[in-house]
């Protein structure tokens, strides 16, 4: 049955009170004119101080220019307004305080807040070289990768250098009659020319090797075979670099904030996911994981506990197909972890939802992952996401600057615990309260058995009588009598 919202009724966020007037010299904490207004508030227990223009006093009505009265509309419209300043908790010394902001789990960009410290095995690192490479940043990739090809350039031309210096080489650059390992090598810089024309397969065809140097051919087929290797790793880790899937969930955005409110007449916890490319996520799976330390029934403290929030795993509601964008719904039942919290608790818990997205991008074939998170302070009570498809002629125009856009709508501010029970006194208010009007009428059993007359005579017509009370003879004959409190419909058969 549905339950209406209207029986419970929410709290008023603030209570107003009349201030009564003070003289000038009297010290208060929080000044007030005598037409101010102290706002209590119940969560937060702060008090804000509210100023009200004085009403002045009644002046005769005199008769003005149009002007007149322009210039003075003006005046009160450039006039500065004071500024509403909400006066801080105070500490037990009298320090001003302001609530500590949680620190985030996983920021808004998806970006995981956790830095990795004191770690002894770094040699593991080493192990995986090519995946530390590609998970370095691209300030230090860039710098690997013109490192990797200038030491090798450099290494293979001071060998190449030191071949011609040891053969004597460089002692018969004038001699023609003589014949070196590598034409035209009369310096470092020539050598090291050399070896990048080697290395990367130029060849310009002004310094060759010759066949009167083995050395300098063992040399040669070595740097081939190194260079391509070099050519292959860089140029890998580059191409994975740059085609690394986590860019593609920079198209991929959830909701700013969270809400809670009603959905078929269930409590639940909803936010929204687009997609803005046209080119969609093949597979894409939705998950949840609520973040909040706790302490076990032994004193066992567990910070960062990760509790799992179903979006629709049983029904498959998981499974995602983001053409357009979806709002994914939490339902607040007694396996969810919201099941005691209130609008009041929300405002006082502290705990990070980190929602997560996966999928494989359609152009590649490449598994993306999209992350986002919610504080407690951004789960607004009593809201729910606006509309943002309309149908054009021809196809469906989404209209994503309402993407984040929220409304408030009537919610029941007590916890989904509340709620259920509440809905199940009902049911049974209603169900006992038909057993209690029947009771209190037991007239309509004695007039029955006063009258059978009547009842033979309406038995004969053929209409069907209804006994309402305690079991009577017809009852037990024809064995369709129920406990006291329910109502048995008896059809007799007309006499012969």
């Amino acid at each position: 049955m549905a339950l209406e919202t209207s029986v419970f009724p929410s709290l008023p966020d603030s209570l107003s009170l009349p201030v009564e007037e003070k003289g000038e010299g009297d010290d208060v904490e929080v000044a007030a004119d005598a037409t101010g207004v102290f706002n209590l508030s119940e969560e937060l227990g702060q008090i804000v101080t509210t100023e009200t223009p004085s009403t002045p006093p009644l002046l005769a009505k005199v008769n003005r220019s149009f002007q007149a009265k322009l210039a003075e509309r003006n005046a009160q419209a450039n006039e500065p307004r004071k500024k509403v300043v909400q006066e801080k908790e105070r500490g037990r010394f009298g320090w001003a305080r302001a609530r500590r902001k949680r620190q985030r789990y996983v920021e808004k960009n998806g970006r995981c807040n956790v830095s990795h410290g004191n770690m002894r095995e770094t040699y593991r690192y080493l192990t995986d070289i090519f995946t530390t490479l590609v998970d370095l940043n691209w300030r230090s990739s860039l710098f690997v990768f013109v490192m990797a090809y200038a030491v090798t350039w450099l290494f293979f031309g001071a060998i190449w250098y030191l071949i011609a210096y040891l053969r004597g080489d460089l002692d018969h650059l004038e001699d023609d009659t003589w014949t070196p390992c590598v034409h035209n090598v009369n310096s470092f810089i020539s050598a090291f020319l050399f070896s990048i024309e080697t290395e990367t397969t130029i060849g310009y065809g002004h310094r060759v090797i010759t066949d009167k140097c083995p050395v300098g051919t063992m040399l040669l087929l070595l740097q081939a075979i190194l260079g391509s290797m070099v050519n292959a790793f860089m140029v890998g880790c580059m191409f994975v670099k740059i085609s690394q899937p986590n860019k593609r969930a920079e198209t991929l955005v959830f909701s700013k904030h969270a809400v809670i409110s009603l959905r078929d007449d269930k409590l639940c916890l909803m936010f929204r996911v687009g997609d803005l490319r046209s080119s969609h996520i093949v597979g894409a799976n939705m998950r949840a994981k609520l973040i909040k330390s706790k302490q076990t029934q032994e004193g066992e403290f567990i910070p960062l506990d990760q509790t799992d929030i179903s979006v629709g795993f049983e029904t498959g509601d998981d499974r995602l197909f983001l053409v357009s964008p979806l709002v994914i719904s939490h339902e607040i039942d007694s396996n969810s972890p919201f099941w005691d919290m209130s609008q009041s608790q929300l405002q006082k818990e502290d705990f990070e939802i980190v929602v997560i997205l996966e999928g494989m991008v359609e152009a590649t074939g490449m598994t993306c992952q999209a992350r986002s998170s919610y504080l407690a302070d951004e789960v607004m009570w009593g809201h729910r996401f606006s509309p943002m498809m309309l149908l054009a002629e021809g196809f469906f125009d989404i209209d994503y600057g309402a993407f984040h856009h929220t409304f408030e709508v009537t919610t029941p501010s007590c916890s989904a615990r509340d709620i259920s029970l509440a809905a199940a006194r009902l049911d049974a208010h209603l169900y006992w309260s038909i057993s209690s009007r029947l009771d209190e009428e037991p007239t309509l059993t004695n007039e029955a058995s006063r009258q059978p007359d009547s009842v033979s005579a309406n038995s004969k017509a053929g209409e069907p009588i209804f006994i309402v009370g305690e079991m009577t003879d017809i009852q037990e004959q024809t064995g369709q009598g129920e406990l006291n409190g329910s109502v048995a419909t008896v059809q007799s058969e007309s006499e012969a």
